[in-house]
């Protein structure tokens, strides 16, 4: 068996463990502090909104162009007045955006393109849309993610409890606030692509956050009968028992997803790669965070405010207590009766056998009989 999986196994069993449960006030301000710098982010940068939802027109080369993308730039934003992307693809084709651009401006933009790739117009592709189609998939996108969360709400409330249904839904929008956080600070367009990745980057973090509730479950039947462990306890053996396997499931999603992004998005051109890969990548990181150090210890904070938890973790503290003070009693008793012994010994004669040592036997004193130098017959 491998390394890592002996250490799942030892983790799984309880032999060996990190406490992250106890350890929640700093996972807490870890979460708060990036929270903060993706809103703050989001705040002062904003989204860059694709044409899709703004509107704006696209224009796609047919034939692959030896101009530069800074010249091509510089002569779309000139005839259009308005801020371009312009982006090379594999093939040597170019693919220009441009924002809030209505149809009059969109042709002398595609004839002042054409003239300078020295092409006719009719060999540049010119898509137009209307700002009116992106706000209303942005509204179904905002109506399928409030349908989501309460469908997720109800079926964990009732699979296992509202704390813990409560807990994910604050690990899912942890989530979603980082992938639009950096989704600002980064710049990356927010396209029809990006809202399907923040969708199933919800998927991917929950998985990982069910596993565990589902073991936490299973771990804290009849709880309350016993003195050994605290809620927090059995939540963070339940955690540490699956933690090979969130590790293992995360790295094996993110390969792939890392080569759409860094090598996808980066030889073969921006475009509909890294808008899902960027949410993809940025929302199974911070799921797999979540699912470890926000939604379990969260469920062990709300768990320990019942007061059933509470007199739980009384008893058990008592118990521990009870059992310490007998084991120093014990100890105090061995040593006071192992001074004894070694008084003793210093009272007795230097020629007696050591007290306590068993089955040592005096020597006989050998007395000379028949005078001096006598033999006996």
């Amino acid at each position: 068996m491998s390394r890592l999986g002996t250490l799942g196994a030892r983790l799984y069993r309880g032999e060996v463990g990190y406490d992250f449960v106890a350890k929640r006030k700093i996972w807490y301000g870890i979460s708060i502090l990036i929270t903060i710098t993706a809103i703050v982010g989001l705040a002062v940068r904003g989204l860059n909104m694709g044409i899709e939802f703004s509107g704006g027109a696209i224009f796609n080369t047919t034939d692959k162009t030896s101009v530069s993308v800074e010249a091509a730039k510089e002569t779309v934003e000139t005839a259009s007045g308005h801020t371009a992307i312009v982006q090379k693809t594999g093939e040597g084709k170019l693919r220009v955006q441009v924002s809030e651009l209505d149809e009059k401006k969109s042709h002398v933009t595609q004839e002042a393109l054409a003239k300078k790739l020295g092409v006719h117009p009719d060999k540049i592709n010119t898509d137009i849309v209307g700002p009116s189609w992106g706000e209303e998939i942005a509204d179904k996108a905002w109506t399928g993610l409030g349908v989501f969360m309460i469908l997720v709400v109800i079926y964990l409330a009732i699979a296992f409890e509202w704390r813990m249904a409560l807990a994910a839904l604050v690990a899912l929008i942890h989530d979603l606030t980082i992938t639009v956080g950096i989704y600002a600070l980064v710049g990356f367009e927010v396209t029809p692509g990006t809202v399907i990745g923040l969708l199933t980057i919800l998927g991917y973090s929950l998985y990982d956050t069910v596993v565990v509730f589902d073991g936490l479950k299973e771990s804290a039947k009849d709880l309350t009968k016993q003195t050994r462990w605290t809620y927090s306890e059995i939540a963070n053996r339940s955690l540490n028992g699956t933690l090979v396997r969130s590790i293992n499931t995360t790295v094996v999603a993110l390969l792939p997803v890392a080569g759409l992004l860094f090598i996808g998005g980066g030889f073969l051109g921006a475009g509909m790669l890294n808008d899902i890969s960027l949410a993809l990548f940025v929302g199974l990181a911070a799921g797999a965070y979540s699912s470890i150090f926000i939604a379990t210890p969260l469920v062990a904070d709300l768990k320990e405010r019942d007061p059933q938890m509470k007199a739980l973790t009384r008893r058990v503290h008592a118990k521990r207590a009870a059992q310490a003070a007998k084991a120093d009693s014990a100890q105090d008793e061995g040593g006071a009766q192992e001074a004894d012994e070694a008084d003793e010994a210093e009272d007795e004669p230097q020629d007696a056998s050591p007290a306590g040592v068993v089955g040592q036997r005096r020597q006989p004193v050998s007395r000379n009989r028949g005078g001096r130098g006598g033999k006996r017959r």
